[in-house]
């Protein structure tokens, strides 16, 4: 039901964006009798900014609300909404505007030398940290992530790279260590299809890749080479995958039960927060569609 009102103001969302803009395109690009002339038509102008710089990037920013609110996000819209209105307003009309587009550069300038600071502190705190990996015992995929929150935040851009960081330690760092052996920790990858399924994946991008990328450079070498990039990391990310699945079985101790599956799903359950574990018939019945309900689902063998 949530998920149907969301679907539902999408489209009039678009809509409205797209009047935005074709509006404001029909306006200055069509030859309209009752344009004014470029000293009487200040407000006109100023009337086209804010529909680029507020107007435009509220309206996208709710159509990908999926993907939270962040003043980056915001700001990135807005300098491409008033880079957009200096490329359709003609420059008769925007010259008593032409101060606005460096102030928006300088702002979007400010946020990303912010971010370059956010970088440079994680980094003199990457030793530290990984230090307290090794000392927990426990590898980098539950602890790597929360260390890095606590020492750095949870800025969307360190969370990122924090990721990241993960999936090339599993694509390439750890291929000589094994999983963690115990009566409390169960696999989820032994008897079923999951690694051969993902290494026929690799085959056929490398396959593909070999193919479409010498056909497609005689057609773009831009489009080719941004092909070549992303199968890349698409083998990067499935060797990854792999990796932290046999690695990181599904644990369980005194007071919670660690679960994870590949690089995208991972959970730390309590066991004072499970409510009741339904078996069978029970667990048959169960709604796994609710909107208060994950759906992690895994076969479990005993290492």
């Amino acid at each position: 039901m949530v998920s149907s009102k969301r679907n539902s103001k999408t489209p009039l969302l678009l809509v409205a964006l797209v009047l935005v803009i074709s509006s404001n395109l029909a306006l200055y690009r069509l030859p309209f009798p009752f344009l004014p002339a470029p000293a009487d038509a200040t407000w006109v102008i100023f009337g086209s900014l804010f529909d680029f710089s507020i107007i435009a990037p509220l309206l996208i920013v709710a159509m990908t609300r999926k993907k939270g609110f962040t003043v980056k996000r915001f700001v990135t819209f807005m300098v491409l909404g008033i880079i957009t209105a200096r490329i359709i307003i003609p420059n008769a009309y925007f010259e008593p505007f032409k101060f606005i587009p460096y102030i928006a550069l300088t702002i979007e300038g400010i946020i990303l030398l912010t971010e370059i600071g956010l970088i440079i502190i994680l980094l003199k705190h990457v030793p530290r940290i990984i230090q307290e990996v090794k000392e927990s015992g426990e590898g980098p995929f539950f602890t790597y992530a929360a260390l890095v929150e606590k020492r750095i935040g949870k800025h969307p851009l360190i969370k990122i790279i924090s990721a990241e960081s993960v999936m090339f330690y599993y694509a390439f760092a750890s291929w000589r260590k094994q999983p963690i052996m115990g009566e409390n920790r169960f696999s989820l990858h032994t008897k079923t299809s999951f690694i051969a399924f993902y290494i026929m994946l690799i085959h056929a991008i490398v396959i593909e890749t070999i193919g479409i990328h010498w056909w497609l450079f005689d057609k773009s070498i831009i489009l080719s080479i941004v092909l070549l990039i992303v199968n890349i990391y698409s083998v990067i990310f499935f060797l990854g995958y792999i990796q932290a699945v046999r690695l990181n079985p599904l644990s369980v101790d005194g007071k919670q039960i660690h679960v994870a599956l590949g690089l995208g799903k991972r959970m730390v359950i309590p066991f004072d927060e499970i409510e009741h574990i339904a078996w069978g018939t029970d667990a048959a019945n169960e709604n796994l569609k609710a909107k208060d309900t994950i759906d992690f689902t895994a076969m479990c063998h005993h290492i």
